[in-house]
């Protein structure tokens, strides 16, 4: 969750969820300071893409979507894609429910969302998911890379996510982001 009380934001954060860590990558893109409250999502709960849309709407600069309205909208399909038809799957609500399935689970519902975004990254890529501007689509694609490779989801199979990934963690927004760089990390989970 952001908030807005004080003259900077706040926001309420767990450093490997992927959907604060999309918001962090925004707040950087758009620098943006903001103040952290770390929040354990094992206990409470976690973010909403519609910051990145607040975001966008209240500090439109750098655009996180094209002005091209094709653009636009295959930006918003692929962002769509991840945060509801792949990265839900492998919460930690569901994955608590699959027991001693749940890293075969978490595999195989990336590896197939993977096989659909790979097919339409074919199309739509650039340097990035839609072209050789960052946008929503590529804030949402690198925390869910992350969650693939932390789940040992094989990325041969899928060459256009893993060179955009990789065009993409080289950008400060991205490096400064990062779970391994977030006050709540473990230590032996840091950098």
């Amino acid at each position: 969750m952001l908030t807005m009380a004080s003259e900077k934001p706040i926001l309420y954060s767990y450093f490997r969820s992927s959907c604060s860590w999309r918001v962090r990558i925004a707040l950087a893109l758009k620098g943006i300071a903001y103040d952290v409250v770390p929040v354990n999502l094992l206990k409470d709960g976690g973010q909403q893409l519609a910051i990145i849309h607040y975001l966008e709407d209240t500090c439109p600069n750098p655009r996180l979507l094209p002005q091209d309205l094709k653009k636009r909208a295959q930006v918003r399909m692929i962002a769509d894609h991840i945060v509801s038809g792949i990265q839900p799957l492998q919460n930690l609500s569901i994955l608590k429910q699959m027991g001693e399935k749940k890293m075969e689970w978490a595999r195989n519902c990336i590896a197939s969302g993977f096989q659909a975004l790979e097919q339409t990254l074919q199309h739509t890529a650039g340097c990035y998911c839609v072209g050789d501007e960052v946008s929503m689509a590529d804030l949402c694609l690198v925390p869910q890379v992350f969650n693939a490779e932390r789940f040992k989801v094989d990325m041969g199979p899928y060459p256009t996510i893993t060179r955009i990934n990789k065009a993409l963690l080289e950008l400060e927004a991205f490096k400064v982001s990062h779970p391994s760089l977030q006050p709540d990390t473990p230590a032996e989970l840091r950098a």
